[in-house]
């Protein structure tokens, strides 16, 4: 699962093999790999590219796109988080009208 996964991030952010293996520092043969399921990335290494790409472990190692719905609030004031926080729970509400 975690090849498909990969893959699928990988060129959602238009980027080579090559180009994440820079990113990742390792081989571009590790990426290809990983991409087809040859061997699994360890689990620091999973760590990594879920930062990388923003999105959670479980996306990557289950396709559970719960990833979605994360958003990255660090670089937001304690107000600006507060605010979107509260827009979040306003748009859950109406979802379940």
């Amino acid at each position: 699962m975690i090849g498909e996964q990969l893959r699928t991030l990988r060129t959602a952010n238009k980027m080579t093999q090559k180009e994440l293996a820079g990113e990742l520092s390792v081989a571009f043969q590790t990426i290809s790999n990983w991409e087809n399921n040859s061997i699994d990335p360890s689990v620091s290494m999973i760590l990594r590219i879920a930062e990388y790409f923003n999105c959670s472990t479980d996306y990557l190692l289950k396709g559970d796109d719960s990833s979605a719905k994360y958003i990255d609030t660090t670089q937001l004031t304690e107000h600006q988080h507060a605010q979107l926080l509260g827009l979040a729970k306003e748009f859950s509400k109406l979802n379940k009208k």
